[in-house]
């Protein structure tokens, strides 16, 4: 299996201490692209970006209109917009409705991605309370992609890795803390 290009990472109810852990367990010499989508209710994910930056081994920036996804950056979704991969891999940014109640969705920005790495692309579900990122997680196994899912038993919300196992499996089913492990094994030559 050839390393994987790009991560695509979905959470939401405890998503922020789940994300912080993750991201400083990742070495910083990693190459790949990665995405984030955290349901934070937060009308301004600046705050986000800057709390994840002081865990996080590589850069946190919001993802914005027409960027490209680049390596070795991590990249969070904007409050109130979905966030796309193009099969440019730039970013696009939408306002259609919710999926899963939410906006952004990380079934969106994982069924986009999917298309735009197909094989190349590792998606990962962590806690969360609701169903959003199982239908998202199916599309990255269905087009090649290596599927992780957070251990529902070591979630704080086991919803949500527990629907994403249902719906579409995983490849690496795991607690939190051997999630970064994982990623740099898979990611780094």
């Amino acid at each position: 299996m050839a390393a994987p290009q790009a991560i695509v990472i979905g959470c939401s109810a405890g998503g922020l201490t789940a994300l912080e852990q993750l991201l400083a367990g990742l070495d910083p010499a990693l190459p790949q692209a990665i995405a984030v989508c955290c349901h934070t209710g937060s009308a301004n994910v600046d705050l986000m970006c800057e709390l994840l930056a002081k865990y996080a081994t590589l850069p946190v920036e919001e993802a914005r209109e027409r960027a490209p996804m680049r390596g070795g950056v991590i990249h969070v979704a904007p409050s109130g917009y979905h966030l796309l991969v193009e099969t440019s891999r730039r970013f696009a940014l939408s306002v259609d409705q919710r999926v899963s109640f939410a906006r952004p969705s990380i079934d969106v920005l994982f069924e986009s991605a999917a298309e735009a790495w197909r094989e190349a692309l590792v998606g990962v579900v962590l806690t969360g309370a609701n169903s959003d990122g199982a239908r998202g997680l199916l599309k990255v196994r269905q087009g090649g992609g290596v599927a992780i899912v957070q251990d529902p038993a070591d979630a704080e919300s086991p919803t949500m890795p527990t629907v994403a196992l249902e719906l579409a499996g995983a490849d690496h089913c795991l607690p939190l803390a051997d999630i970064a492990p994982l990623l740099n094994r898979l990611c780094l030559p």
